[in-house]
Protein backbone atom coordinates (compact mmCIF):
# COMPACT_ATOMS: atom_id res chain seq x y z
CA UNK A 1 0.00 0.00 0.00
CA UNK A 2 1.34 3.38 -0.70
CA UNK A 3 1.15 6.16 1.85
CA UNK A 4 -1.27 8.53 -0.46
CA UNK A 5 -3.67 5.63 -0.14
CA UNK A 6 -2.56 5.12 3.91
CA UNK A 7 -3.97 8.42 4.40
CA UNK A 8 -6.76 8.32 2.27
CA UNK A 9 -8.14 5.75 4.70
CA UNK A 10 -7.30 7.58 7.63
CA UNK A 11 -8.73 11.38 5.87
CA UNK A 12 -12.17 8.95 5.62
CA UNK A 13 -12.03 6.96 8.54
CA UNK A 14 -11.65 9.89 10.81
CA UNK A 15 -14.19 11.75 8.68
CA UNK A 16 -16.70 9.06 9.44
CA UNK A 17 -15.91 9.18 13.31
CA UNK A 18 -16.34 13.11 13.13
CA UNK A 19 -19.74 12.43 11.03
CA UNK A 20 -20.93 9.91 13.41
CA UNK A 21 -20.53 12.44 16.49
CA UNK A 22 -22.05 15.12 14.77
CA UNK A 23 -24.77 12.85 13.51
CA UNK A 24 -26.13 11.53 17.38
CA UNK A 25 -25.76 15.33 18.12
CA UNK A 26 -28.62 15.67 16.27
CA UNK A 27 -30.63 12.44 16.24
CA UNK A 28 -30.38 11.89 20.54
CA UNK A 29 -32.94 13.79 22.56
CA UNK A 30 -31.63 17.10 23.93
CA UNK A 31 -28.54 16.54 21.79
CA UNK A 32 -27.80 20.01 19.87
CA UNK A 33 -30.02 21.71 22.69
CA UNK A 34 -28.07 20.05 25.45
CA UNK A 35 -24.49 20.61 23.85
CA UNK A 36 -25.66 24.41 23.80
CA UNK A 37 -26.23 24.20 27.48
CA UNK A 38 -23.28 23.22 28.20
CA UNK A 39 -21.46 25.52 26.02
CA UNK A 40 -23.51 28.58 27.83
CA UNK A 41 -22.58 26.85 31.42
CA UNK A 42 -19.04 27.73 30.19
CA UNK A 43 -19.65 31.06 28.94
CA UNK A 44 -20.09 31.13 25.46
CA UNK A 45 -22.68 33.68 24.36
CA UNK A 46 -25.38 32.42 21.91
CA UNK A 47 -24.73 29.12 23.08
CA UNK A 48 -27.86 27.22 21.46
CA UNK A 49 -26.62 28.93 17.52
CA UNK A 50 -23.49 28.00 18.37
CA UNK A 51 -23.76 24.32 19.33
CA UNK A 52 -25.99 24.06 15.35
CA UNK A 53 -22.93 26.06 13.95
CA UNK A 54 -21.06 23.60 15.68
CA UNK A 55 -22.99 20.67 14.22
CA UNK A 56 -23.31 21.80 11.04
CA UNK A 57 -19.96 22.38 10.82
CA UNK A 58 -18.79 18.75 11.92
CA UNK A 59 -21.38 17.15 9.23
CA UNK A 60 -20.17 19.37 6.80
CA UNK A 61 -16.42 18.79 7.39
CA UNK A 62 -16.98 15.27 7.64
CA UNK A 63 -18.44 15.52 3.69
CA UNK A 64 -15.46 17.52 2.87
CA UNK A 65 -12.67 15.56 3.68
CA UNK A 66 -14.55 12.58 2.36
CA UNK A 67 -14.85 13.99 -0.77
CA UNK A 68 -11.47 15.44 -0.73
CA UNK A 69 -12.17 19.10 -1.25
CA UNK A 70 -10.91 21.82 0.89
CA UNK A 71 -8.96 18.87 3.32
CA UNK A 72 -7.23 21.16 5.18
CA UNK A 73 -9.77 23.68 6.07
CA UNK A 74 -11.98 20.42 7.54
CA UNK A 75 -8.60 19.07 9.67
CA UNK A 76 -7.66 22.63 11.24
CA UNK A 77 -11.61 22.99 12.02
CA UNK A 78 -11.62 19.39 13.79
CA UNK A 79 -7.89 20.24 15.11
CA UNK A 80 -9.22 23.24 17.13
CA UNK A 81 -13.07 21.98 18.12
CA UNK A 82 -11.26 18.85 19.57
CA UNK A 83 -8.28 21.01 21.27
CA UNK A 84 -11.14 23.08 22.76
CA UNK A 85 -13.25 19.82 24.02
CA UNK A 86 -9.85 19.11 25.65
CA UNK A 87 -9.80 22.61 27.22
CA UNK A 88 -13.49 22.69 28.11
CA UNK A 89 -14.13 19.11 29.50
CA UNK A 90 -11.72 16.21 28.89
CA UNK A 91 -8.68 17.75 30.75
CA UNK A 92 -9.93 17.79 33.55
CA UNK A 93 -11.16 14.14 33.62
CA UNK A 94 -6.75 13.08 33.42
CA UNK A 95 -5.93 10.68 30.22
CA UNK A 96 -7.73 7.63 30.11
CA UNK A 97 -11.01 7.68 28.50
CA UNK A 98 -11.86 4.59 30.29
CA UNK A 99 -9.91 2.77 32.89
CA UNK A 100 -8.09 4.27 35.33
CA UNK A 101 -9.79 7.60 34.87
CA UNK A 102 -12.93 8.03 32.70
CA UNK A 103 -13.68 10.51 29.82
CA UNK A 104 -10.47 11.76 29.32
CA UNK A 105 -8.29 13.39 27.11
CA UNK A 106 -6.62 10.24 24.79
CA UNK A 107 -9.36 10.06 22.18
CA UNK A 108 -9.19 13.68 21.56
CA UNK A 109 -5.57 13.44 20.95
CA UNK A 110 -5.46 10.70 19.23
CA UNK A 111 -7.57 12.29 16.86
CA UNK A 112 -6.23 15.46 16.74
CA UNK A 113 -2.66 13.16 15.66
CA UNK A 114 -4.67 12.00 13.09
CA UNK A 115 -5.72 14.88 11.36
CA UNK A 116 -2.38 16.61 11.76
CA UNK A 117 -1.22 14.05 9.38
CA UNK A 118 -3.92 14.86 7.12
CA UNK A 119 -3.03 18.18 7.35
CA UNK A 120 0.31 18.01 6.88
CA UNK A 121 -0.04 15.73 3.80
CA UNK A 122 -3.02 17.07 2.08
CA UNK A 123 -1.46 19.26 -0.97
CA UNK A 124 -1.61 23.04 -0.26
CA UNK A 125 -4.36 24.90 -3.09
CA UNK A 126 -2.38 26.70 -5.45
CA UNK A 127 -2.44 30.06 -5.90
CA UNK A 128 -4.34 31.89 -8.43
Amino acid sequence: MTATKAITILRITTALFMLAHGLARLFVPDGVSGFGSFLGSQGFPFSLALAWLLTILELAGAALLISGYAVRAAAAFYIAELFAGILLVHGENGWFVVGITNGGMEYSVLLIVCFLLVFMTCKKPKAA
